[in-house]
């Protein structure tokens, strides 16, 4: 392959599949700069590797394992825990600020579902994302994740139990 069809190739896998990859990024990065700096990488790990591409996947489990390794890696980083800490102070020293109000409407503000899917573990949530967010099939998931079928089954019925118990919980406390 010369260079001129890897750049028209990827060109394309950018077009096809970017959004979906931003999206996926976002789930476990939780913010919309650095999921967007996330799948960057991935599209440049694709364009370097794209030669040894074996077509015994399809390229969008491709892309997303490349996508989710580069969110995983990015997690597990000294830089992404440093930020994480940063964080908090930040947010613990704003709770003390007298503006109730504003708490109270950045709280109406936020979008319930995505905080209620952000507070189940990763490993339920990933599925989640993959199959409803991503039109995925289970043999898909398994192949992108680097699991068996029946383990991503289980974890998408446990994610599903999971979020219905606090949805119930939500609704009973009256959130």
């Amino acid at each position: 392959m010369d260079k001129t069809e890897k750049d028209m190739m990827l060109e394309t896998i950018m077009i096809d599949y970017g959004n979906e990859l931003t999206r996926l990024a976002y789930s476990y990065v939780k913010d919309p700069e650095m999921a967007k700096d996330m799948v960057q990488n991935a599209f440049i790990k694709c364009y370097k590797n794209l030669h040894s591409f074996r077509n015994d996947a399809h390229i969008k489990t491709w892309l997303y394992r490349i996508t989710i390794n580069e969110c995983k890696d990015y997690l597990k980083s000294w830089n992404y825990k440093m930020v994480q800490v940063k964080n908090l102070i930040n947010e613990t020293a704003r709770s003390f600020s007298p503006s109730v109000e504003k708490t109270v409407m950045d709280r109406y503000k936020s979008e319930e579902m995505k905080d209620t899917l952000f507070s189940i573990p990763i490993i339920y949530r990933e599925v989640v994302f993959l199959y409803y967010y991503n039109s995925l099939n289970s043999e898909e998931i398994a192949i992108v994740l680097d699991l068996s079928v029946h383990t991503v089954k289980t974890r998408l019925r446990r994610a599903k139990q999971k979020l219905q118990s606090i949805i119930k919980e939500e609704e009973f406390h009256g959130r």
